[in-house]
């Protein structure tokens, strides 16, 4: 009798549970593939980079963000002299990006000590620095600290100055004696230095070595002429300054 009950329900099931047909076989081509993110698993393969995430020459890319195995030299270049020198206008011609400023307006509390004669349109002092960057060759990038030009803020040199591979000293030829502290100051740490004299308008234009003459600086210390508001003039004076770095620390 249990055999005949344990039969009937084998049929049962067997009769309300039919076989699983077997599965068709799907072309790969009808299965839709999502591009995935860069390193993921998208059309690049799992792991590699997405190629629509790759720079492109064709945008301005440069050589070493092509080239994976090539990361870009980072120097630090320090801008100093005196107050209202053009210091500021200097970070601001020749700087790719936004660059950072830390202008305050001047106010009355400042007239005992800060000389307006030179630039009574000035509005604005940096009470910080000043910060820029820009690509010079491919892969050497200069990012470029302008310092405060007033006594009172010489304190934040210090910190300014570490790490930097030299710095330019801004120069006025109606006021030599201003830039005077700057030289000082890198001569006394062994920071190589290039003195620029930014020509203003209406100023009488001096020769190069009438300038080295003026501020009694050795013969090695390159002394340029140039103009803080145009960027091909600032450019030219990095290079100097780098060029220079380079012969006196090459390593």
């Amino acid at each position: 009798m249990d055999s005949a009950v344990s039969d009937a329900t084998a049929v049962d099931t067997a009769v309300d549970t039919p076989a699983a047909a077997p599965a068709e076989a799907v072309p790969a081509a009808a299965i839709p593939v999502q591009p995935g993110p860069v390193g993921g698993t998208g059309d690049a393969g799992p792991g590699k980079p997405d190629p629509a995430g790759e720079p492109d020459p064709e945008d301005g890319a440069q050589d070493w963000q092509l080239d994976h195995s090539r990361a870009p030299i980072a120097t630090k270049i320090v801008v100093a002299g005196g107050f209202g020198v053009g210091k500021t206008t200097f970070v601001r011609a020749v700087s790719e990006i936004t660059p950072l400023q830390t202008e305050a307006l001047m106010t009355r509390a400042s007239e005992e000590t800060d000389d307006l004669t030179a630039t009574p349109d000035k509005l604005t002092t940096t009470v910080a620095m000043d910060f820029g960057r820009i690509t010079l060759d491919n892969d050497l990038v200069l990012y470029v600290f302008g310092t405060p030009g007033q006594q009172r803020f010489w304190f934040m040199w210090d910190d300014l100055v570490r790490g930097a591979i030299g710095a330019i000293v801004l120069a006025d030829t109606r006021r030599l004696t201003d830039c005077f502290p700057a030289l000082d100051y890198f001569e006394s740490c062994g920071l190589p230095y290039v003195v620029a004299v930014n020509h203003f308008e209406g100023t009488e234009r001096f020769e190069p070595e009438d300038v080295r003459e003026a501020l009694t600086i050795t013969a090695d210390v390159p002394v340029v002429i140039m103009d803080a508001r145009k960027r091909y003039s600032v450019v030219e004076t990095l290079l100097a300054m780098v060029e220079h770095a380079l012969s006196t620390t090459p390593e």
